[in-house]
Order: C-alpha cells, then structure tokens, then sequence
C-alpha cells in the first residue's frame, strides 16, 4: 500500500508578492501630508497679506479723511474773519485767491497794506492750529506753497516761473517772521519727521481756467495754492505684497 504524496500550496502575501507596496503607500502619505502643510502655509499667507492690504487701504483711507478735515476747517475758520480761501481739488489744495493776496505787478513781496498782511498771517496761524490738532501731520507727506502767475509774459530777467517761485517764498518768509517761536510751521515735522512744507513756483503752465483772454480770468490765475499730499504705503511694501502673491 503505497502512501499519497500531499502537496502543500504556499500562498504568497500581497506584501511578499510586492515588497515595494509599503514604500509605495508611506511616500503617497507623506506627499498628501506635504501638501497639506503646504495649502495651509499658503492660506496663511493669502490670510495674511489680504490683512496688510486692508490695513494699508483704511490707513490711506484715513490720511485722505484727515485732510480733508484739514481743508475744510481751514476754510471755516478763516471764514470767520472774512478771509476768503477757495477748496480746489478734491479738498487736497487751499487756494489763497487774488482777492485775499494780491501782489503788485511783477513784484514778488507781500504788500505792505496791513489788511493783508493780517490776512496773510492769520492764514498761517491758523493753519499751524489745525494740522497741530490730534497730531493730523502723522498723516501728512508735503504741503506745498505754490505760486502760479497769468499767462501774460514777466518782463523780469526770471520770467514768471522765477516771479511765482518768489511769491511762494515770500508768503513763507512772511509766516516764519510773522508767528511766534511756539507756532512756527518751520517746525512740523511729517509723518518720517522730515520737515512738511515745500516751496514751488510754476509759472503760468497750470492754469485754472480755460482761456486767459479777459481780465477776470487773468486773475483768478495769479494765486497762492497750499497743496496738500498724504503718507502712501512705501513701495517696497507692494512689492513685498506681490512677492507673496507670486
């Protein structure tokens, strides 16, 4: 009686089948935690630089409301004593017309008639009070005095880019000798505490009306104009911004 040979079958694991299937599954898993990781970093990022660029509007946002208040008391106030300046552009420019400031033909220096000159001051005084209140020149970049003349021609060896530069510095030199050593405008520093104010002369090349072909338009052309400019974000932040959104 011979004895039946049993064949015992050896069943193959899948794991022993593939060896290469546990790597394979723990590098999946480590990709899909990476890229987590990684969406999370960028919503944080997103997150992020979408707070800088709210924080940077509501700051312009604010510097632009503070000027406009600047503008709009100035106006008042002076209203006040019957000095008359006029609002121009988008509450960014204090214009101080001819009617207010009007210099002699070709003459750069402040008339001597003393109700100008009390007019002349008294914008400046106040002026100082109202970019002092609540530190208002924390929002401030530049405030230019600038002189603009009529398109007629100067007969001055400077021209009228020299004529209204000088009545710029005249209305300025007069500020400094006029206010006291407390209310100096010399001494407001902007908001990176360099000094605010800047003078400029521009002739007859920004005009402000269309033509210059009566008298009256003439006029209201030669003027005094106090223009306003805000702290904006430094470029160096927008590129920063947009180094994060690339």
């Amino acid at each position: 009686m011979s004895l039946g040979t049993r064949t015992v079958q050896h069943i193959s694991k899948p794991d022993e089948e593939n060896p290469y299937w546990i790597s394979f599954s723990d590098i999946m898993a480590g990709l899909l935690i990476i890229f987590v990781l990684a969406s999370l970093v960028l919503i944080y990022e997103l997150t992020k630089t979408k707070v800088q660029v709210n924080e940077a509007i509501l700051e312009l946002a604010k510097a632009e409301e503070v000027r406009r208040q600047i503008v709009l008391e100035v106006k008042d106030e002076l209203a006040t004593r019957g000095i008359d300046v006029e609002v121009s552009d988008n509450h960014t420019v204090i214009r101080i017309p001819e009617t207010t400031l009007a210099f002699d033909s070709n003459r750069h220096d402040i008339p001597s008639q003393p109700s100008t000159q009390e007019s002349v001051a008294y914008i400046g005084e106040v002026l100082y009070n109202t970019i002092e209140k609540e530190q208002r020149w924390s929002y401030l970049d530049t405030i230019f005095v600038e002189g603009h003349t009529d398109i007629l021609p100067s007969p001055l060896e400077m021209g009228n880019w020299g004529l209204s530069t000088f009545r710029a510095i005249s209305v300025w030199n007069f500020w400094a000798e006029s206010q006291t050593e407390d209310e100096q405008l010399a001494t407001i520093r902007n908001h990176a505490g360099e000094p605010l104010f800047s003078v400029s002369g521009y002739g007859e090349t920004r005009p402000i009306t269309a033509s210059q072909g009566t008298r009256e338009e003439r006029k209201q052309n030669r003027r005094i104009d106090l223009r306003i400019t805000v702290k904006k974000p430094a470029v160096k932040d927008f590129e920063a911004l947009r180094e994060m959104l690339q």
